[in-house]
This record gives structure tokens, sequence and C-alpha cells, in this order.
């Protein structure tokens, strides 16, 4: 009696949050977007890229496969897997041969087209695009690298999540080595405040729950249903979920 209660208990928890979870479909399709700093970015399949001004995506010049925004910057990788930084109203190539980009935390951190993993220290970022970059390799292969405030969180081409500790603004490479995390995801998000979310090769929405600076790693994981036919891209920031729907639709949620 008493296991089915517990069972029961858990049910209705993950019930109550589903409902308070409020969504809200916003015009037009991405294929990838990011948020930080109350800024709002992404990208659509046809690698156009557009920023949310006022109620609506707006588009701006440039042809970007993936954007990024945070505390490091405004950052995008081209189809041809060349790096820019947004600067003085417009997007300026830099050093590094990029697949993927973040700049969610005071770093500037991505992965290669073969998976390498890069991070730039926040002195270094700070030198504006001209220059040889001192950029940090890490050890290790990853598909998808993504920072915040005290971690690191990746995905590998078999789906695991791995987990980089003790990354600072002076040291992006962080710890040694990385934690292996339960679970699979395709991609991974932390946001500026420490936040993670992803989504699984299924379509799945998952947040990580209990994550802090004294606990990085978290408890486990979470579903949350916000689209009908699965998820493909997630992103938070200021109290606000945006989602990337399997059809490119996007929807916002608090």
């Amino acid at each position: 009696m008493k296991a089915c209660q517990c069972i029961l208990l858990l049910f209705s928890c993950q019930f109550l949050y589903t409902l308070a979870l409020e969504c809200e479909v916003i015009p037009g399709t991405l294929k990838q977007i990011d948020v930080g700093l109350g800024l709002v970015g992404g990208v659509n399949n046809d690698n156009e890229v557009f920023l949310f001004l006022g109620n609506s995506f707006l588009r701006i010049n440039g042809s970007l496969k993936h954007f990024t925004v945070g505390p490091a910057g405004v950052f995008g990788v081209s189809p041809a897997n060349i790096l820019f930084k947004f600067q003085s109203g417009s997007f300026r190539q830099i050093q590094g041969g990029l697949k993927q980009v973040d700049a969610g935390s005071e770093i500037v951190a991505g992965v290669t087209p073969i998976d390498d993993i890069f991070c730039m220290n926040r002195d270094a970022n700070s030198n504006g695009p001209s220059g040889i970059i001192p950029w940090t390799q890490i050890s290790g292969r990853l598909k998808y690298y993504s920072c915040g405030p005290y971690s690191c969180w990746g995905v590998n081409s078999q789906e695991n999540v791995l987990l980089k500790r003790n990354v600072t603004g002076s040291a992006c490479g962080g710890s040694a080595f990385f934690d292996i995390i339960n679970g699979t995801l395709s991609m991974v998000e932390v946001a500026t405040d420490g936040s993670v979310y992803g989504v699984d090769y299924q379509g799945s929405l998952m947040q990580r729950l209990g994550v802090s600076p004294a606990n990085p790693a978290g408890t486990g994981w979470q579903v949350i249903p916000v689209c009908p036919y699965g998820h493909k891209h997630v992103a938070f920031d200021l109290g606000r979920l945006w989602v990337i729907c399997s059809d490119g639709s996007i929807r916002r949620c608090t």
C-alpha cells in the first residue's frame, strides 16, 4: 500500500509541474535557438539568422548554421564552419573552425567538425577578433558542448552525456576529466544560471534536476512535454524556456 501511495505521489508531482508550465506559440520556424542576458536568437533551415525583437523574430544579415548569445558575447558559425563574433553592428570573422559554439558563460566554447573540443578564456575573448586567439583544446570528443557559470556539459557521437567541472573564466578547461552522467541526449544547453536542459534522440525534452554549484551533476532527469510531436532544440534564460519543436515551430514557456 505504501509503495502504491509513493508512486501516486510521484505521478501527481510531475502532473502538477506539467500543468504549471504555460507555453505560447511564437510565429516563425527555426532549427536552433539560443538565449542569454535577455537576448534571443536563432537560425532556420536556410541558415538565415533571426533575433527576437519586440514580439517577433526579425531577420538580420548573415548566414549561420549555429548561433549563440550570452555573457561571452554573440557568436555564430557559418555553413562552412567559419566562426564569427558580432561586434560594432555586424558579424566579424575570428580565428577558429567550429561547427557549434557556445557563449553561455564568461568563456567561449565549441566543437569542430571532427568533434575536437576547444574553449577560449575570458581575457582572450575580450581582445576582439584581430590577432591569433589562444584557444585551449580539451581532451576528448564531443558533437555538442555548452557552458554555464561553473560547469560545462557535452554530448558525444554515442549520445552519452558528459560533465566538465571547475570551469572558470580564467580556466576554461576545467577539471582534468569529464564525469559521465546517466542518460542519453542529442543536444544539451546550460543556461546562464546553471540550469541544464536537453533533447534526446527520440525528441523528448529533458531538464536536469538538482543542479547547483555544490552539486554540478544534479540528481536526475525530468521529462517536460511541450511540443505535441517531439522536440528539436531548447534554451533557457530569465525564467523562460524557449523550445524548437520537431516541425520547427517555436514555443516560449514560463
